[in-house]
């Protein structure tokens, strides 16, 4: 058993995917291997890794995460054996909770009734409105999937289970807020994920498909305060529910909002174990699980150095910052921009970030507060719109926004506000 309790994330086909979406960083992973390379994960691999994971594992409970690539194309009968060893090696009492991260693009009713059967959680990536993903999420012929998305969300509602939605917010996703979000919402999932994207170009910059700072901030509020307003409690959205975990005591879930990571290690087709999802490379490779437990490989110092680097390599900026108890500097993938005082490794998303979290935090604490007094989400909903109406009451674009930026209102919250 691992020192700490850690999470794996399996890539049972690797790099492969039956979509070309043009953000996408893990397909550059394929060249690391030779041309004739098989991007299957073996049977006996597979049962080496679910062996070795439950015994690693502190239970009672063991998270399973098949993600890719596009996992599916490891077929069917792939996770069929899988559950099958997961219940061979489950201790008495245990159980395991298996989530599946995919385009959708093969999910036909075959493949929903065994997720179902299964209990498996299913995490499906939309871009929000038809447009936008069919801009990015084109299959290998050139063609948008959007539709065939939302096929698959339907008929995984249909077989009872209601998917987690990822959607990427590039530059221009970040221009339609209230377009992007309404589209998901209206599919009734119940729960949204959004995922910056930044890539960099050969020289070091950012791509213009890259969302800048101040584009995610005024995202990230337009979104909030269309949720906080108009769907409080009909459908939750990631960060906000991690906002409000860390405001409530608690400790952030996601890795990028906790101050060390490295407890999050890929497992690859092949064996080969990486320090994280973000950095599956030759330097990142921390060993292979036919070679080395993987209870040994998270607690080896180049794995832990990697987790605390996190922490210990924060510019000043970051240390001084009001936000770093819900922040601490994010994903050290993004740390691409300069301090104030010249100092590399702050968040290229600091500025979006720092703009909303100042204008989430006191209407997200008030919701907490009135939800513990007992108040319904439309109780809530109602008293938060009028409030917000009496902020509202008088104010002209070129006042002094009430949010307390600073900022005249037609270059702050105008367009947000009820």
């Amino acid at each position: 058993m691992a020192s700490e309790p850690f999470v794996v994330m399996a890539k049972p086909v690797g790099p492969l995917c039956n979509l070309e979406c043009s953000y996408c960083y893990y397909l550059k992973t394929g060249s690391f291997y030779q041309s004739s390379h098989s991007f299957r994960m073996s049977d006996k691999l597979l049962e080496k890794y679910v062996r070795q994971y439950i015994a690693a594992s502190p239970g009672p409970v063991v998270q399973f995460t098949w993600h890719g690539g596009e996992p599916t194309l490891a077929g069917l009968d792939f996770y069929r054996m899988a559950v099958e060893l997961q219940q061979r090696y489950l201790p008495e009492g245990w159980s395991c909770w298996n989530n599946l991260q995919t385009n959708g693009i093969l999910l036909d009713d075959e493949w929903c009734s065994f997720l179902a059967e299964a209990h498996f959680d299913v995490g499906l990536s939309i871009d929000g409105t038809e447009w936008l993903h069919d801009t990015y999420r084109k299959d290998h012929s050139g063609s948008g999937t959007y539709k065939r998305v939302v096929e698959a969300v339907r008929r995984l509602q249909a077989h009872g289970i209601q998917p987690d939605l990822l959607c990427t917010v590039t530059s221009a996703t970040a221009k339609e807020p209230i377009a992007v979000y309404r589209a998901l919402r209206d599919l009734h999932t119940g729960w949204i994920q959004f995922i910056p994207i930044i890539r960099l170009t050969t020289d070091g910059g950012v791509t213009p498909d890259s969302v800048s700072g101040e584009e995610y901030g005024d995202f990230l509020c337009t979104v909030f305060d269309e949720w906080i307003y108009h769907d409080l409690g009909r459908l939750d959205i990631q960060l906000f529910a991690e906002m409000a975990l860390v405001w409530s005591g608690g400790n952030a879930s996601l890795c990028w909002m906790a101050p060390t990571c490295g407890r999050v290690l890929i497992v690859e087709h092949d064996g080969g174990v990486y320090s994280c999802d973000h950095f599956v490379t030759p330097d990142h490779r921390i060993g292979d699980m036919e070679t080395s437990p993987l209870s040994t490989l998270v607690d080896l110092p180049v794995q832990r150095n990697f987790g605390n680097d996190k922490q210990t390599r924060l510019p000043w900026q970051c240390r001084a910052c009001s936000w770093l108890a819900i922040c601490n500097g994010g994903c050290p993938k993004d740390r691409l921009a300069s301090a104030e005082n010249g100092e590399q490794g702050l968040n290229h998303l600091c500025a979006g970030f720092r703009q909303f979290f100042a204008h989430a935090e006191q209407p997200l604490k008030q919701v907490m507060q009135l939800r513990k007094d007992g108040l319904t989400p439309d109780a809530v909903m109602n008293q938060m719109l009028a409030e917000s109406r009496l902020r509202w009451r008088g104010v002209g674009r070129n006042d002094p926004c009430p949010c307390g930026s600073g900022r005249k209102a037609k270059h702050c919250c105008w367009s947000r506000r009820p």
